[in-house]
């Protein structure tokens, strides 16, 4: 390994950061391999994608590890069924090496609308609420708060064009991908989220009801299961796609 990148939307520790725990628990950690976070909450997996793709055309690296781990529970609020009951736990790896041809990542973008920064918000573990200041507020903070519907209206106005700029930044159209890779968001938007973008239902990947809403690591566990089942064979083009809390959209074309 050349790099080790956690890319998780809530890290186990402030400091050091996740990526750090992660080369220890390898047995690296005598080796001086570079390890360190992305966070771009539920699309960290798509940004330590870009991230690994700029370090490769770079020269920096050849070989990098990307790690989504995120225990939802610990931070949920269950008797706000909204905002806590479509989540779920898990943790997903990827293992990125160069290609010679440096095509494999066609497309990537990310646009941030902070106006939709208070939508979905975790406030402890930072500088913001400190449990000396008022241990009430501090532990309030510690629980996850979303308004869903809020969230939904704010991307789904904004994801059809979106999408368009990132296609047309790969230069492919719609039939040229094979396979939908999304954010497993919430099963009202993976139901409105084909007819939104223009794709036909069947090529969407719909893990929701066994793995929920997984935070980052949601997105490359879908992907692992879509190849897993067979639906995703090399070659392929495969357009992953997700929102995040700030309000983030994020894309990537990536032939597999």
């Amino acid at each position: 390994l050349d790099v080790i990148l956690g890319a998780c939307g809530v890290m186990e520790q402030p400091i050091p950061g996740t990526a750090v725990l992660i080369q220890h628990e390898l047995g690296l950690g005598a080796s001086g391999v570079p390890a360190f976070d992305v966070n771009a909450t539920c699309l960290s997996f798509l940004a330590a994608l870009d991230v690994v793709a700029m370090g490769v055309r770079a020269g920096r690296w050849r070989r990098a590890l990307i790690v989504s781990a995120d225990i939802a529970s610990a931070g949920l609020d269950f008797s706000d069924p909204q905002g806590s009951v479509i989540f779920g736990d898990g943790a997903a790896a990827a293992v990125i090496t160069a290609d010679e041809t440096g095509s494999d990542l066609l497309a990537y973008r990310l646009e941030t609308y902070s106006e939709g920064r208070d939508l979905c918000v975790l406030e402890a573990g930072g500088t913001r609420v400190r449990p000396e200041t008022d241990m009430e507020a501090f532990l309030k903070a510690t629980r996850f708060r979303m308004d869903g519907p809020g969230v939904f209206r704010a991307a789904g106005r904004r994801v059809p064009a979106f999408v368009d700029r990132v296609l047309a930044e790969a230069g492919v159209s719609r039939d040229a991908i094979a396979l939908v890779v999304p954010h497993q968001a919430s099963a009202h938007a993976l139901d409105v989220l084909p007819r939104l973008v223009g794709f036909d239902r069947d090529r969407f990947v719909d893990i929701l009801a066994d793995h929920g809403n997984q935070i980052a690591a949601s997105l490359p566990t879908a992907l692992a299961r879509a190849v897993e089942a067979g639906r995703l064979k090399r070659g392929d083009l495969v357009l992953l796609l997700g929102t995040a809390a700030g309000l983030s959209l994020g894309a990537a074309v990536v032939r597999y």
